[in-house]
């Protein structure tokens, strides 16, 4: 199952765990990472250390059921462990970090969002100092790895790159068009977020652009070649949705991403691009995001610095070009499926982990 065996089998009887939680929803793009990242850690032979996974949005049950997981998980850990935490925990990371650093255990943290950067709900120094609670950080990407480190993180720390995405259900061979004109977008659509596709709609002449999700654009209306579709089940998604493109991009401009959300793509791996690659996508992404070395590196997909002149961007991808982008899409997607990525990081994160205590 997983060739990085020594997860499973720690030395000097030490353990590699991670802490189940309760989360409001299964399909938000956050609450879908933790779990599958729980299930992937599950796979490597990690123990639990709180209580089973549940989801609950009653704000009481789900207060007492967190508190009930973190006294579990006070009671539970011991001398030697290695904690994986993901952050951000709402109230409890920091006291989780010192209650294994109290019972002699390590913890490593894989960051998957910022308060400091995009919702400004802490200082970065603030971000920092609780960060730095923990022994071994896994940053998103390198970029926020580098982020991280320049703003005072003296903690180890590496970079991740694309999430995992667990799934029961597989995508086919669909056909591609060409020249390749259906561009997809697919998550919940609002205007804080996404006021370009109200843009895109007007100066796309040729490809269709294909909405998935809830609408909550006044504007943004059904066209020639604008589509919009209702929500759909993210494994139904992954089988059946047809696309050359996912479309990885924010704000309300299409020469860059702009405002909280797009600023953020600088230093965040959004969820989204996994789940257009494991639909069998490649991705259109803006040329200064994080994951745009990665999607130029592992050749699937395009960047652009701008999204109002991508049609002439796509028209010149040749037909052997596109077969080997689509190759490599199903090559990565693999990766994905098997959360070969996480594997790795905490691979790495344990090795360096168990260097600094022998």
């Amino acid at each position: 199952m997983c060739k990085y065996k020594h997860l499973n089998n720690m030395t000097n009887g030490r353990r590699l765990c991670y802490v189940s939680r309760n989360y409001k929803g299964r399909h938000s793009a956050g609450n879908k990472a933790k779990g599958d990242y729980e299930d992937i850690l599950a796979q490597t032979g990690a123990h639990n250390l709180g209580l089973r996974r549940t989801y609950c949005k009653e704000r009481i049950a789900a207060f007492f059921t967190d508190l009930a997981g973190i006294v579990t998980y006070a009671l539970s850990v011991r001398k030697g462990d290695v904690v994986f935490l993901q952050y951000p925990t709402k109230k409890y990371f920091s006291f989780m970090c010192r209650v294994a650093r109290w019972r002699g255990a390590n913890t490593m943290a894989f960051v998957h969002d910022l308060g400091a950067f995009r919702r400004k709900r802490l200082t970065v120094k603030q971000e920092i100092c609780r960060l730095s609670n923990s022994d071994y950080i896994i940053a998103a990407n390198d970029t926020m790895a580098e982020w991280l480190k320049e703003h005072g993180l003296e903690r180890p720390c590496h970079g991740m790159g694309l999430h995992d995405y667990l799934s029961n259900s597989e995508t086919t061979d669909k056909p591609t068009t060409f020249p390749p004109h259906k561009i997809v977008y697919a998550g919940s659509i609002a205007e804080r977020k996404n006021m370009f596709l109200v843009k895109l709609s007007g100066c796309i002449k040729h490809c269709e652009i294909h909405v998935y999700g809830r609408n909550h654009i006044a504007e943004l209306k059904p066209a020639r070649n604008l589509i919009l579709h209702e929500p759909m089940e993210s494994d139904d998604f992954i089988s059946t949705a047809t696309g050359d493109f996912g479309l990885v991009w924010d704000g309300d401009s299409l020469t860059a991403c702009t405002g909280d959300f797009g600023e953020y793509l600088r230093i965040n791996t959004p969820h989204k691009a996994s789940f257009y690659l494991r639909a069998g996508m490649p991705l259109i992404v803006w040329s200064r995001s994080a994951i745009a070395n990665i999607v130029e590196r592992e050749g699937i997909g395009i960047t652009t610095d701008r999204i109002d002149d991508i049609e002439d961007r796509i028209k010149n991808i040749t037909e052997d070009e596109m077969r080997k982008m689509r190759d490599n899409v199903k090559r990565v997607s693999h990766n994905l499926a098997g959360g070969m990525s996480m594997r790795k990081a905490v691979e790495k994160a344990t090795d360096k982990i168990n260097e600094t205590t022998e």
